[in-house]
């Protein structure tokens, strides 16, 4: 008898792109230890396991060209008898299965977005719908994502992800307040609501924008004490939302709305449904009805027929508007896609130039605003432990993409996943340095 079919299987997953992906994996690992199957997320290479799932990301190019690294990494341990077994899902393979099924043949075998019970059957296990909303998080212990929506019906031309995602489906309130009860049991304290977009959530089921009766759901979940909003769209933004932000205490004063750019002709091309004067005013809306609110967005530049008056246009509003946190990516040229048909004219240095240049501002932007929470006081939740610092973050600040609080632990000590109130002592752009107040 072989030696190696006495081995127990081991399951890595590992998770590329966004937090909708890390929640997809998260449900696939909550279903095979449920199947008693030994199942972990990014192991190290010692203790890797012999079946790998890599969850990937189609997004844009340099995405993509981490997920194809990524296959071709494990598709050569598989050739050295290094792992047994490959399996691929995720956007990556949804979009783009036929081509990779050809180039790299090697995988055991490739699943798009929607066919968890398939992969699952794959490695040996079987979906259980009881599971409801219980997965393996992967995130620290303190807070969890919770994706209230998959897909998108929005039209816009530069975006891939209803290739990927699929029409937009709401998940029903009833099912959403399960789940984060039963996070709050196992010690979330922080949900992040994320989503391909917010703010359409409902309507499909509830035949109306039903974010805010949500919420007011979710604040009622004992042991919750921050929920968090991620990635709403400008046009048709539910205004009772900010309602809601302002009286429940629970809801953290922050939103994600991605605005991508502002001049007119670009928005117009890019099919967003909204222009500069109402994009603007929503904005001026937004802070009138929550004062003090922190706005993170992120922008494209260099999309076709970009010129450089509407990259000026652009300059100007984000000098004006003063975004408490910002995102800048050159834009990718993506097949199938709307904007795919014009011509992807603006040169790469160019974009990049322009992508660096709106960064410099924001740094700055970023600096001054940050220099006026010297001396105050917040409450931070601590995140976790990173060389000499306690790592936490404020009501304004979301994990791994915005500013973080940092505590020097030769002097003071916090603990990990619990709440406290900090008095800023320094801040650089993107860094808040304090102290227990």
């Amino acid at each position: 008898m072989r030696t190696k079919s006495l081995k127990k299987n081991k399951i890595n997953v590992i998770t590329l792109g966004c937090s909708k992906n890390v929640y997809d994996s998260e449900v696939l690992m909550g279903q095979l230890r449920a199947n008693g199957k030994e199942v972990q997320h990014e192991a190290p290479a010692a203790e890797e396991g012999n079946i790998i799932v890599i969850n990937t990301c189609g997004f844009i190019d340099n995405a993509k060209a981490e997920s194809v690294n990524m296959i071709l990494e494990y598709a050569d341990k598989k050739d050295k008898g290094l792992v047994d077994k490959v399996f691929v899902t995720g956007c990556l393979s949804e979009r783009y299965r036929p081509d990779l099924e050809k180039e790299i043949p090697n995988v055991d075998q490739y699943f798009g977005t929607t066919e968890l019970p398939q992969l699952l059957k794959a490695l040996g296990a079987d979906y259980k719908h009881e599971l409801l909303g219980e997965r393996l998080t992967t995130t620290p212990k303190n807070y969890a994502y919770l994706k209230i929506a998959e897909g998108c019906d929005r039209p816009c031309s530069f975006c891939a992800i209803p290739l990927m995602r699929g029409k937009h489906v709401s998940q029903s309130i009833e099912k959403l307040v399960k789940e984060a009860e039963g996070l709050a049991k196992n010690g979330v304290k922080e949900l992040i609501l994320i989503a391909q977009d917010l703010t359409y959530y409902g309507l499909d089921i509830y035949k109306k924008r039903n974010l805010a009766e949500l919420l007011e759901a979710l604040v009622k979940v004992e042991g919750i004490e921050w929920i968090r909003l991620h990635y709403a769209f400008p046009t048709g933004f539910p205004m009772d939302v900010l309602e809601v932000m302002k009286r429940e205490p629970k809801i953290c004063n922050y939103i994600d709305i991605p605005l991508q750019h502002i001049s007119d002709s670009i928005l117009k091309s890019m099919r967003r449904g909204t222009t500069q004067a109402k994009t603007t005013q929503l904005l001026k809306d937004f802070r009138a009805a929550v004062p003090g609110m922190a706005i993170r967005t992120t922008l494209i530049v260099g999309y076709p027929g970009e010129t450089q008056e509407d990259f000026e246009i652009l300059k100007d509003f984000v000098q004006e508007m003063k975004f408490d946190r910002m995102g800048c990516f050159a834009y990718s040229h993506e097949e199938n896609t709307h904007a795919y048909l014009l011509e992807d004219d603006v040169p790469d240095d160019v974009k990049q130039a322009r992508a660096n240049e709106i960064m410099e501002l924001q740094s700055q932007i970023s600096w001054d605003l940050n220099q006026e929470k010297v001396g105050q006081v917040y409450k931070c939740i601590i995140d976790r432990k990173e060389g000499a610092h306690f790592v936490g973050r404020t009501e304004f600040d979301s994990p791994d993409v915005d500013n973080e609080v940092l505590i020097d632990a030769s002097k003071h000590y916090v603990k990990t996943g619990e709440f406290v109130n900090i008095r800023i002592i320094e801040a650089t752009e993107f860094d808040l340095y304090g102290e227990p107040a």
